[in-house]
């Protein structure tokens, strides 16, 4: 197999999605506490406050970890957890949390990757604005160097963001997610811009604290062109596709927005004109510090979509034939996506690649034999991990790890706990963990360094 021989094999989560203890040991709320409170926005009026009872069973979810034989682990840090206020004083109890995970891990021989920011802002910092607010990049800065003065001793792996097209495009934009705001344009543009000063800040606190032994990277997420035929003009015609400003989509939704300030130091060319007249003054000046140099591209992808070439070289979006397959929460099944995404994004940033998210929204239950049998999300998994190995072996790009998503059934954020994407069952009445025929295929995959995959 095409895998290297220190390939990181890991599975994700999130800590609102997981923790529970909403108001324990100093916890404040945070912007999902508030919104999934308030009816009408959470599918069955679900919330996090309990979830999967991390918070006090993470001893046992190592435990599961280690007999899985993962070998990574990606969490995140809940901003409100450590610093309550978002602001000032810091939570020494919410920080000893993670402490005691991160010990928890190593000593299970499971290499902790740490996300700091997972979307589960301060409430008291959404009511000073939020991502609307440049002096929020100093307050993620003093938060970063709470986290990793404590924890920096221990942990090389660090992302600053997950997503920003959920927690700005969704959060700020469309109102389906927290804190739910419809703003124009123009304000997602600020609300961009302020967050990558933010990554840059945090960056830097990170770089002073663990120089070049930290390895840092930032978590986008797309939708994953796939050439409609495997020959040049496609595949030019899908890669193009992914990077030129599409102008139905919103312009948070068009990758290049995020990743070429990140990577290439620029905002890029052809969104230049609209995003001028909604940057701030002096926009230039920040360019450097978003720009500081990172280690890996982190890519959250589930889904894709088809591409072929239109008689004036543009592309044209080939869509799902009628019943075409979906996966629970109506994505198109597209297993192709880790064999293209990767592959454009190398070939652009430069970056070795890590594949932060991947995974599969099931209806999972627990059958009669006491056991989940969920061959679908298996399939998935290995035709999507079988295009990774060929990105590598045939396309010959570099690509570092790949984090399941989920590792536990958990809060699905507008959805709930609707689907299931976990590769471990959670009942959430017991709290009790079974895993699912796919855990115990992945283990194997992780024990064979992809050497089982079909």
């Amino acid at each position: 197999m095409a895998f290297p021989v220190d390939f990181t094999w890991g599975a994700a989560t999130a800590s609102y999605q997981i923790e529970g203890a909403w108001n324990e040991d100093g916890r404040k709320p945070s912007i999902w506490d508030v919104f999934s409170a308030t009816k009408g926005n959470v599918f069955n009026g679900d919330t996090g406050e309990t979830a999967c009872d991390h918070y006090h069973l993470y001893r046992e979810d190592v435990a599961l970890m280690k007999s899985l034989g993962l070998k990574a682990y990606r969490f995140s840090t809940a901003w409100p957890r450590i610093i309550p206020d978002g602001t000032g004083q810091i939570n020494e109890k919410g920080l000893d949390f993670y402490s005691r995970l991160t010990d928890e891990l190593l000593e299970a021989g499971i290499t902790p990757w740490i996300t700091l920011y997972h979307w589960d802002l301060p409430q008291s910092l959404a009511l000073r604005g939020g991502w609307l607010n440049p002096d929020i990049s100093g307050w993620f800065a003093d938060y970063t160097e709470a986290v990793v003065k404590k924890l920096g001793d221990r942990i090389k792996n660090w992302i600053t963001f997950n997503e920003p097209q959920c927690f700005i495009g969704l959060g700020y934009g469309t109102g389906e997610h927290a804190p739910g705001y419809r703003l124009p344009e123009a304000e997602i543009i600020s609300c961009v811009h302020n967050s990558l000063v933010a990554h840059g800040k945090a960056v830097d606190v990170l770089r002073a604290a663990g120089g070049s032994n930290f390895n840092i990277g930032y978590v986008s997420t797309i939708q994953s062109p796939i050439p409609a035929e495997d020959n040049e003009e496609c595949i030019a015609t899908a890669r193009l596709s992914l990077f030129c400003r599409q102008k139905e989509k919103p312009l948070i939704w068009n990758i290049s927005l995020i990743s070429d300030p990140l990577y290439l130091g620029e905002y890029p060319s052809d969104m230049i004109g609209d995003l001028e007249k909604s940057l701030p003054e002096n926009w230039e000046q920040d360019m450097p510090l978003i720009n500081r140099p990172l280690d890996f591209y982190g890519i959250n992808i589930y889904s894709g979509y088809k591409i072929r070439a239109g008689k004036d070289g543009l592309p044209i979006y080939v869509p799902p034939t009628t019943g075409e397959a979906h996966t629970a929460n109506l994505w198109d099944f597209q297993p192709d996506v880790l064999r293209w995404g990767p592959k454009f994004l190398y070939e652009r940033y430069k970056k070795p690649i890590v594949i932060s998210e991947n995974g599969m929204a099931g209806t999972d239950w627990v059958s009669r034999d006491q056991k989940i049998h969920d061959a679908p999300r298996t399939d998935y998994l290995d035709r999507c991990l079988s295009g990774l190995e060929k990105a590598i072996s045939v396309d010959k790009i570099e690509a570092t790890g790949y984090f399941c998503w989920s590792l536990l059934d958990n809060f699905e954020w507008a959805l709930g706990y609707r689907d299931r994407f976990g590769l471990v069952y959670v009942d959430y009445k017991t709290q009790k963990r079974i895993p699912k025929d796919s855990a115990y295929w992945y283990s194997e995959v992780i024990k064979t360094n992809g050497g089982s995959l079909s």
